[in-house]
This record gives C-alpha cells, structure tokens and sequence, in this order.
C-alpha cells in the first residue's frame, strides 16, 4: 500500500496531527480537503459568525494554496452549517467574498447539530494544476 500523499498549510501540523487528520491528499489528479472551520492558530473558534466563516475561507485557502491550488480550482463544495434556517443567508452573504466568479464550483449545503463548537465548516474537492 502506498502512502498518502499529504498536504500541510504552514504553521498548522501539530494541530492536525494533535487531532489525527490530515487537512488534505491528493489523489487521482485532486485534491481532497477535510472540512475547515473557523480556528484561530491554537483550535479555538472564532467567536463572532462573520469572522469565524471568513477564517474558515482562510484556513482553506492557506490549504489549496500548500498544494498549489486556488477557490478557482474547487469543483466540488460541502458547507455545514448550525442551525441553518437561522445562520445560512448571513453565511452566504461571507462566503460570496471569496467565491470568485462564474462558473462556479457545484455546492451542497447541510444543516448539522453539533460541529465541535463551530457554527460552519466547509469541505472541499478541487483539481489539481497540470
């Protein structure tokens, strides 16, 4: 069996190695990124929603940018979202700073009970560049 092909952001391995994950693997010519939420540098949350979903943006951006990718190379978005008949339009309102322009990747958005004390997380599929 082969290894995975791991991807870290800098800065940020012992806290994915702190929580036995990794924050991405390309396979296949993609890139699989796990769910990113709204932490500072130390884990904990970002208290105010705005703030928290634009760090969530952050710290997937700073992972697709450790493989080489960029927003223009997802292809494929999953958003968990607390509460999300109360909390999706806001979240919307942020995510659209980073969304880029048309086409736009596919998106599925799921409302969720618990997310570790997150109210969002976004989980991502992207092309990796030739």
């Amino acid at each position: 069996m082969t290894k995975r092909d791991v991807v870290f952001p800098a800065g940020r391995q012992a806290l994915y190695e702190k929580n036995r994950y990794s924050p991405a693997v390309r396979s296949g010519g993609f890139l699989f990124v796990s769910g990113q939420v709204g932490s500072r540098e130390d884990g904990s949350p970002e208290p105010e929603l705005d703030a928290q979903v634009r760090r969530a943006f952050a710290n997937l951006n700073a992972v697709l940018a450790a493989a080489g990718c960029s927003f223009d190379d997802v292809a494929d978005v999953t958003l968990f979202i607390v509460d999300p008949q109360e909390r999706f339009e806001r979240i919307w309102d942020v995510a659209r700073e980073f969304w880029g322009q048309a086409p736009y990747p596919t998106v599925t958005a799921v409302g969720v009970t618990w997310l570790y004390g997150f109210d969002f997380e976004i989980k991502v599929i992207a092309r990796l560049p030739d």
